[in-house]
């Protein structure tokens, strides 16, 4: 026995830090040492605070630590023999948990399996943050990972589970969460650009003039998705549904190989959809090796009955059919894995196996660059980016769930979702609602442009109005523009454990308020985000953005209007605006560059500087393994230094940075470098007459009452009182909630 596990007959409790548990019980006494698909690693430093005790007061064993308390009374489990209470009086009553029972309340939630055919809101599993300061996670039925990676069941029945105490240290508590369970990989570069995804008939000669017109009008996209359309969908009748295919359809794309060429000429990586539940039919193009690898009967046509559980159909799977199709280009694949979660009733999860392997083969054929686009599958599923959240309803109620329900999964760690920005199905024509999406879409973890075969409901730019269409193609080059921030924030989520979406209850976790702003989240360490879901008011064109500033001065992203913070303000924003806010002294790490490559690293990039504030920025950049850091480091009264940590030298040598200030009057530069560094200023706001003059000019209203509100803002400027008193005179309460957030930025 030592401080760490305290074992008796069946039961063995093991004190992974002095936050976390594991607690096992087992009726033959034999207990799992292996890695599962959630626990990968249990060999933390030593718990500090650890005090044991037998007998005291009656109870047969008392385990008490920093964040918890438990006592065992002896005997089978139950709610009357374990219970633990945590170390925190959140509420008076609910830090107690007993055994068999669900925590009451409290939990914040973490994700879903997936959004298929969701319109809204669904419900979703439990995480491991809690408002009550604890969590569980039951890893009792989960597989094991053997030695030689493959997924098996465990060998004995049992109770597993972890139970989870940091209060509402949040941050610290995922950071640990990752250690147990597996860090996010590092994304590949490409994977943080835009992605064009559409459920259509597409032909070679189709593709390449959408993605020609792409080109032309500057529009920057990183992966090209082809959905089931690639592969031959009429096959035999005698050989089942032509969903799952593996053979490229010659009549639709005659010279695949020429097509893979010139997409990857492009800059484009390429993924290609599977579903793989029919298994590999004797109409594919690798069926005769699969048929001599398997020792099927190749003359009576006998299938390869889909068993990702069985290592000889993995093998021929892979190397029969997988990677002949990736020799030709396919980067990787896009795993859409519709069935039943269990493959039997040992309780082996598809799924899981699905995305294990898949993202294991990826990466070990892409050193550092592997990835799949699968569905969730699970605590543990972090470890193989991306997530593909399923065909969702085209519908204001979806994309107002999205930020939260994206927001929320890092909760249970799960830090890159991709969803189908602007919907899949069903709705109707809504510029609005696609520019609004859009917009969400640059600003979450994976921008996925998605749609069905209805002709009508593609999501090019073009199909747009021209205001819709301006704005659509402005973000589509933002999100380019990003990749330096995006890919820094992208590793230092699996260097640091910190989820590029956040919840704003991580940073201010005691702070009531900050729990009811769903559709606020941090972006990365540098910028907060609230997002567009409600439509234009139609007298005041523009929507508005419920939003609670944490304490300090905001700047906004784009407007550089300037906000104090511990307040709430409804920031109204035109279509063209989005409410995306940095803090003083923020620096935000951006490229002046759009149709480039993502896989090679800028040779230009222009740093944003809002405000004087102490303030380190370290900006990580990657190629395959290896990693440089550029780090920037400001001071209160005006100092940047900027140095470079580069072993391996794969910061471009001729690589160019313009500093873009605002609000600091003379900056002082200590340039550490070799690199040439230049400054300009950025567009102070306009004032606030001038900002009411162009929200005027858009409204609804009589020209009457818009000569009067300009006339009296004209007057009284500086006077951010009498001219709400002024407004509130109006008996119209659009104008007055309008105009109290647009003088928010006066107090």
């Amino acid at each position: 026995m030592t401080a760490r596990i305290i074992e008796g007959e069946h039961y063995r409790f093991t004190i992974i830090t002095d936050y976390l548990l594991r607690i096992e019980w087992s009726d033959n006494n034999q207990f799992e040492t292996r890695p599962t698909y959630f626990a990968r690693n249990r060999n933390f430093a030593t718990p500090t605070t650890v005090q044991v005790f037998h007998g005291r007061q009656n109870h047969e064993l008392e385990i008490e630590t920093a964040g918890f308390h438990l006592y065992y009374e002896g005997g089978a489990f139950s709610a009357k023999t374990l219970w633990i209470d945590a170390k925190y009086k959140y509420e008076t009553h609910f830090s107690r948990w007993l055994y068999g029972r669900e925590p009451v309340g409290g939990n914040l939630f973490g994700t879903a399996r997936t959004l298929d055919e969701a319109d809204g809101e669904i419900p979703l599993e439990n995480g491991v943050i809690s408002r009550h300061g604890y969590a569980l996670i039951d890893d009792s039925d989960n597989n094991v990972i053997l030695s030689n990676q493959e997924l098996g069941p465990q060998n004995h029945d049992q109770t597993d589970l972890y139970y989870f105490a940091y209060g509402r240290r949040y941050q610290a508590e995922i950071r640990d969460y990752f250690k147990l369970s597996g860090v996010p990989p590092i994304l590949p570069r490409y994977a943080l650009g835009n992605w064009w995804s559409r459920f259509y008939p597409y032909t070679q000669e189709s593709y390449q003039a959408l993605f020609n017109r792409f080109e032309a009008e500057k529009i920057p996209f990183s992966v090209a998705v082809l959905d089931m359309d690639w592969h031959k969908t009429e096959v035999p009748e005698d050989q089942g549904s032509g969903w799952t295919g593996y053979t490229w359809n010659q009549d639709k794309f005659p010279d695949h190989q020429e097509l893979l060429n010139w997409l990857h000429q492009r800059g484009l990586k390429v993924t290609l959809n599977v579903h793989p539940a029919a298994g590999i039919r004797s109409f594919e193009q690798g069926y005769s090796d699969v048929a001599q690898h398997l020792g099927l009967d190749a003359d009576t046509k006998e299938p390869a009955v889909f068993n990702i559980k069985n290592s000889s159909f993995r093998k021929s799977y892979f190397e029969d059919i997988h990677h002949p199709l990736e020799t030709e280009g396919v980067d990787f694949w896009w795993l859409d894995w519709q069935q039943d979660r269990y493959f039997d009733t040992e309780g082996y999860d598809v799924l899981k196996a699905l995305n294990h392997y898949h993202y294991l083969d990826n990466e070990a054929r892409h050193p550092g660059e592997g990835l799949i686009l699968s569905r969730y599958a699970g605590p543990g599923s972090q470890r193989y980016p991306i997530g593909f959240s399923g065909d969702t309803w085209i519908s204001w109620e979806t994309l107002k769930f999205q930020p939260y329900f994206t927001a929320t999964a890092s909760n249970i760690g799960y830090t890159w979702w991709s969803h189908d920005i602007g919907g899949h199905m069903i709705g109707s024509y809504d510029p609005e609602l696609q520019t609004r999406w859009l917009q969400y879409g640059v600003f979450s973890p994976i921008n996925r442009l998605h749609s069905s075969d209805n002709p009508f409901s593609g999501k090019e730019p073009w199909n747009y109005p021209i205001e819709n269409r301006q704005v659509m193609d402005h973000f589509l080059r933002l999100r380019h523009q990003l990749i330096p921030y995006l890919d820094s924030e992208n590793i230092k989520t699996h260097l640091e454990g910190t989820p590029l979406v956040q919840p704003i209850y991580y940073l201010y976790p005691e702070m009531d308020t900050y729990y009811y702003y769903r559709d606020e989240y941090f972006f990365g360490s540098q910028l907060l985000v609230s997002a567009m879901v409600e439509p234009l008011h139609q007298q005041l064109q523009q929507a508005k953005a419920r939003t609670w500033l944490p304490e300090g001065t905001w700047y906004d992203f784009f407007t550089h209007q300037v906000y104090q913070g511990e307040q709430e303000v409804n920031l109204y924003r035109s279509l063209a605006q989005y409410p995306v806010l940095v803090k003083q002294g923020g620096i935000l790490p951006l490229t002046p560059t759009v149709m480039d490559n993502l896989q090679i690293l800028p040779e230009q990039l222009s740093v944003q500087i809002f405000g004087q504030a102490d303030n380190e920025y370290v900006m990580y950049e990657h190629v395959g393994t290896e990693i440089a850091k550029t780090i920037f480091t400001l001071t209160a009264n005006g100092e940047l230094t900027v140095q470079i940590d580069d072993p391996e030298q794969i910061i471009p040598h001729q690589r160019k940075i313009n500093l873009a200030i605002l609000a600091i009057a003379d900056l002082k530069i200590i340039n550490q470098t070799k690199l040439n560094i230049t400054t300009t200023q950025l567009t102070p706001a306009l004032s606030l007459v001038d900002q009411t003059t162009a929200a005027l000019q858009m409204m609804k209203i009589p020209y009457e009452l818009k000569r009067q509100i300009y006339n009296f803002v004209k007057a009284n400027e500086s006077k951010p009182l009498k001219i709400l008193n002024f407004i509130s005179t109006q008996n119209d309460a659009a104008l007055v909630d309008f105009f109290t957030g647009l003088l928010a930025q006066k107090f």
